[in-house]
């Protein structure tokens, strides 16, 4: 028995479930993308796999609907994959464990990937539908837009028709995205000297509890991270109590606010207690700071198993700390002219220890191509200050506003009709690949909309079943428009 039969709209669900059964996380998508030729395959639609594994299907248009201009339906086919410390599923080779209460589908243990499996579960329904009335269907699924958007800067869409554009990748029902955010990744490499083990208590010291969270949509609401949190703590420590890093690390994808941070530490046994106080004296402020943000943060040391590794050396172990605390975090600025909208931001979302360095990773977004480079120059001019080096990936433009869209129009005019109130619409700080579609398509009309799906890239993702079935509505009769 599968776990969403009973759910409506019910091909939507079965389809969904298919996704979630497949592992697709960024950069694991050959399942998934196979999967998806397969389908077309099976109904003899055209279609298209590239060497990205981005698909293009295409369904001609139905009967009395010839002459209607096509449109394209997108969204992607990866989901950021994050679980619970406690969780023992491989994300890399084990389906997710659907649950749901009637009211939202979740994921025991992990995120969902309703962001944006449910974009591609629409599609599939579509696509397998004898019944629904559409114009020519020209889909768009992509590959790994949740680190950077490669596969829609890399897809080929010179044989599409389409001048308007569905993208189904947004998150809030009754709003409509009309513009969003351009971005980057820039990962910090911070060198390190190594160090034969030397005689001390060995601890390993946690930062979590924290609500985490998507850093383009919820950075403005000032959750804690996981990694500053560590590094700011350490930082303190440190001028009481020395000690050595010898590994640190936290969060699992750079566009996710970390939850959880860890570092291995090794202290003069002698001043092992005074390490510990120290380090609950600043659990103590942290709580207190963030009472009203962060209830469940905690800032705790173990005994840990450390002899016979190597520790950095004092100069390193203090490069290290002073790079996260001064590393920029969080909201840098807000727009001027969007009341609400976040218009710069930058997101510690990973750290690693990798041998003789300390890798960060960021996510940088701005509204302003000019004050994206301005800030990833801020963090480049830290890390080479400190002796390291930087790299940049995964850049892609922001979706500037169109006051002229006929697609926008149609869609408020629609939603006002079906659902007797007035949809939002809003820009996002959050990227999208409509920017780049529309450099490939000069003249695509795009708008971007969704059912609710909640906290998403975090273990408490949750899809809202109603607003699923109200948002299948919503679609049919955008199609159904002559």
């Amino acid at each position: 028995m599968r776990v969403l039969e009973n759910l409506e709209p019910k091909k939507v669900f079965y389809y969904f479930e298919d996704i979630c059964n497949i592992p697709h996380g960024s950069g694991n998508l050959d399942g998934i993308s196979s999967y998806l030729a397969k389908f077309a395959v099976d109904r003899g639609l055209f279609h298209i796999r590239d060497a990205c594994n981005n698909v293009i299907i295409v369904k001609e248009a139905s009967a009395g609907y010839e002459d209607v201009p096509p449109v394209i339906l997108q969204g992607h086919m990866d989901m950021v994959a994050v679980k619970r410390s406690d969780c023992d599923i491989d994300m890399e080779k084990e389906p997710l464990r659907l649950k749901t209460d009637g009211k939202f589908v979740f994921a025991e243990g992990t995120s969902l990937g309703g962001d944006d499996g449910i974009a591609v579960a629409y599609i599939l329904a579509l696509l397998d539908s004898e019944e629904i009335a559409h114009p020519r269907i020209e889909a768009v699924i992509t590959t790994d837009e949740e680190t950077g958007m490669e596969g829609a800067t890399a897809i080929d869409l010179s044989m599409l028709r389409a001048k308007r554009m569905l993208n189904i990748d947004s998150e809030e029902e009754g709003i409509l995205l009309t513009s969003c955010a351009g971005g980057m990744r820039t990962d910090c490499h911070i060198p390190v000297r190594l160090e034969e083990d030397q005689t001390g208590a060995w601890l390993e010291v946690t930062a979590g509890g924290l609500l985490g969270g998507h850093s383009g949509t919820e950075i403005n609401k000032e959750h804690a991270n996981a990694i500053k949190l560590l590094g700011m703590t350490l930082q303190q420590v440190q001028k009481q109590v020395p000690f050595r890093l010898s590994a640190i690390g936290g969060g699992e994808k750079d566009n996710a606010i970390p939850r959880e941070a860890r570092a291995l530490v090794c202290v003069a046994e002698h001043e092992k207690n005074d390490f510990i106080r120290e380090l609950e004296r600043i659990e103590r402020e942290e709580k207190n700071e963030k009472k009203s943000k962060e209830k469940d943060l905690f800032i705790r040391a173990a005994e840990a198993a450390g002899a016979g590794k190597q520790v950095f050396d004092a100069d390193s172990t203090e490069r290290v700390l002073s790079f996260l605390a001064l590393l920029p975090n969080g909201v840098m600025a807000m727009s001027a002219d969007i009341a609400g909208l976040v218009e710069t931001s930058l997101n510690v979302g990973v750290l690693k220890t990798c041998g003789k360095e300390v890798v960060a990773s960021t996510a940088i977004r701005s509204a302003i191509e000019t004050a994206k480079h301005k800030v990833n120059l801020q963090v480049d001019t830290l890390t080479k200050l400190l002796g390291g080096y930087t790299e940049t990936h995964g850049e892609y433009p922001g979706w500037q506003f169109d006051p002229d869209s006929k697609l926008r129009a149609d869609m408020v005019k629609i939603y006002r009709e079906m659902f007797g109130r007035e949809v939002q619409v809003e820009a996002l700080h959050a990227g999208l690949e409509c920017g780049i579609m529309i450099a490939k398509i000069p003249g695509l009309d795009c708008v971007s909309f969704g059912p609710n799906i909640y906290d998403i890239h975090t273990t408490e993702e949750r899809l809202d079943i109603a607003s699923t079935a109200r948002m299948w509505d919503y679609l049919l009769g955008i199609l159904k428009q002559r």
